[in-house]
C-alpha cells in the first residue's frame, strides 16, 4: 500500500538538507545546455543557411556526439570525481559553442559546422546525473546509517527539475534567437554552462568520493549490460524524437503561416504541459508500479502525437501540443524511477547518462528527419517524426516489458515524491 500523505517527506524537508542549495542552484544553471543547445543551433543555422535540413543535420551531429560521450563522462566522474571532469568539460564546451557560432555567422561551409558540432555535443556537462549522485551520497545508505526516507523525494525532485529544464531552456533560447539575435541563444547557453559549471564544480563538500577502478567491479560493470536499461534507452529515444520533431516542426509551421513569433508561444504551451504533468506525477502517491505507468503514459503519448501532422491552425496545434506535453512527463519520470530498482548503485550515474544520451540521440535524429521533411514537403510532414519515434518505441516497450521487472521482487524502492512502495512487476 502507498503511504498516507502525512507520512511522506516533502520538498520542503528535502530542500532543508544541509548543503543542498550549494549544488542545486549552480547545477540548475549548468544543466540548461541540454535543453537550449538543439533549438539554439537549429534557429541560428537555419537563419544563416535558409535550410531546416542543414540546421537539423548540424544539431543532429551535436546530439549524436553527446549520446556517444555522455556515458563515458559518467564513468570518468565515478572514477576520478566530478570536479576533475567538469572543469575541463565546461571550458571546452564554451570554446566549442563559440567556434560554432562564429562559423555559422561567417557562412562557413556545412562541413565546418559539422566539425564544430562534434566537440560542442561531446562536452555538454552531465550535471543532471551528477546532481542525482550527490543526493545519493548525502541521503543513501552507508555502513554507518540506513538510507534516508528522503531518497525517494530526491529522485522525484530531480525528475521534476529535468522537466522544468525542458520547459525553460527551449523557451529562453527561442525568445533570445527570435527577439534579440539569432546567435543569442547559443551565446547564453555557453555562458550558463561556464558559470554554472564552474560554480557547481567548486562545491567540493557535497561531491561523492571518487571510486577507484580497483574497487569498481560489480556483477553489472556497465549499466547498459542490464536488459531493462536497454529497453529504457529505446523508450527515451522515442521521447527525444518528440522533443526534436516538435522543435523543428513548430519553427517551420510558424514560418509557414507567416507568424514566426508564435513559435515561442507554441513551444511554451507544449513545454508547460510537460512541466505541469511532471509536478502532478511527483505529487501523487501512486498505487501502480512504474512499469505500468511507463507503458500507459507511452500509449497516451503515441496517440496524442499521431494527430499533430493533421492540424493546420495555431489554436488547434497549441491545444494538441499541450496534450502531447502532458503525456511526456509520466513516461520520463517512470523511466527514471525504474533505474533505482534495475541498476546497482555503483552504476546509476552511468545509467542516467545513457538515458540522457538516448534523449539527445533521438532528438538529433528527429531534428534531421523533421528538417528534411519540412524543407521538402512542408511543416506538417515534420510532425510525422514524433509519431514514428514514439510508435516504434511503444512496440519495443510492449514486446520487452518483462525486462523492466526488478531483479528482486521483495525490494523496496522509490516511486514518487516522498513515499516508498513495494516493487511490483506491473
Amino acid at each position: 500500500m502507498a503511504t498516507t500523505v502525512s507520512d511522506r517527506p516533502g520538498y520542503g524537508q528535502l530542500l532543508r538538507t544541509p548543503g543542498a542549495w550549494t549544488f542545486l542552484l549552480p547545477g540548475f544553471a549548468a544543466r540548461q545546455p541540454f535543453a537550449m543547445l538543439t533549438i539554439g543551433i537549429v534557429l541560428l543555422v537555419q537563419h544563416t543557411t535558409g535550410s531546416y535540413g542543414s540546421a537539423g543535420a548540424v544539431a543532429a551531429v551535436s546530439g549524436v556526439s553527446m549520446a556517444l560521450f555522455a556515458p563515458q563522462s559518467g564513468k570518468l566522474a565515478d572514477r576520478f570525481g566530478q570536479r576533475a571532469v567538469l572543469l575541463p568539460g565546461v571550458l571546452l564546451h564554451a570554446v566549442s559553442v563559440s567556434a560554432l557560432t562564429v562559423l555559422a555567422l561567417a557562412d562557413a561551409p556545412l562541413w565546418a559546422l559539422f566539425a564544430a558540432a562534434v566537440p560542442t555535443g561531446a562536452s555538454i556537462p552531465q550535471v543532471g546525473p551528477m546532481v542525482r549522485a550527490r543526493w545519493a551520497a548525502m541521503l543513501g545508505a552507508t555502513p554507518d546509517r540506513p538510507a534516508s526516507p528522503l531518497m525517494s523525494t530526491a529522485a522525484a525532485f530531480e525528475s521534476v527539475t529535468d522537466e522544468f529544464t525542458f520547459v525553460l531552456g527551449p523557451v529562453i533560447a527561442t525568445a533570445l534567437c527570435t527577439g534579440v539575435h539569432p546567435a543569442a541563444g547559443l551565446v547564453t547557453e555557453a555562458a550558463l554552462t561556464l558559470v554554472g559549471g564552474l560554480l557547481f564544480a567548486a562545491q567540493r563538500a557535497t561531491q561523492p568520493a571518487p571510486r577507484p577502478a580497483a574497487t569498481a567491479a560489480e556483477p553489472h560493470a556497465s549499466a547498459l549490460s542490464v536488459p531493462g536499461v536497454r529497453v529504457l534507452v529505446v523508450a527515451f529515444l522515442g521521447i527525444g524524437a518528440v522533443f526534436g520533431g516538435m522543435q523543428v516542426s513548430l519553427t517551420a509551421f510558424s514560418e509557414e503561416v507567416g507568424h514566426p513569433g508564435v513559435n515561442g508561444v507554441l513551444y511554451g504551451i507544449f513545454a508547460a504541459g510537460n512541466m505541469l504533468a511532471g509536478i502532478a506525477c511527483g505529487a501523487i502517491a501512486w498505487k501502480s508500479g512504474p512499469r505500468r505507468r511507463l507503458i500507459v503514459g507511452y500509449v497516451a503519448l503515441t496517440l496524442t502525437a499521431s494527430g499533430l501532422w493533421a492540424v493546420h491552425s495555431v489554436p488547434l496545434l497549441a491545444g494538441l501540443g499541450l496534450l502531447v506535453g502532458l503525456c511526456i512527463a509520466p513516461a520520463l519520470i517512470s523511466g527514471y524511477t525504474l533505474v533505482d530498482s534495475l541498476v546497482p548503485a555503483t552504476a546509476r550515474t552511468e545509467a542516467f547518462t545513457w538515458l540522457t544520451g538516448a534523449v539527445a540521440l533521438g532528438q538529433a535524429a528527429a531534428v534531421t528527419a523533421a528538417g528534411q521533411l519540412a524543407d521538402a514537403h512542408g511543416a506538417s510532414t515534420g510532425f510525422l517524426v514524433p509519431l514514428a519515434g514514439t510508435a516504434l518505441a511503444l512496440v519495443t516497450l510492449l514486446a520487452l516489458r518483462s525486462r523492466l521487472a526488478p531483479p528482486s521482487a521483495g525490494r523496496t524502492v522509490a516511486r514518487g515524491i516522498g513515499h516508498r512502495e513495494p516493487v511490483t512487476v506491473d
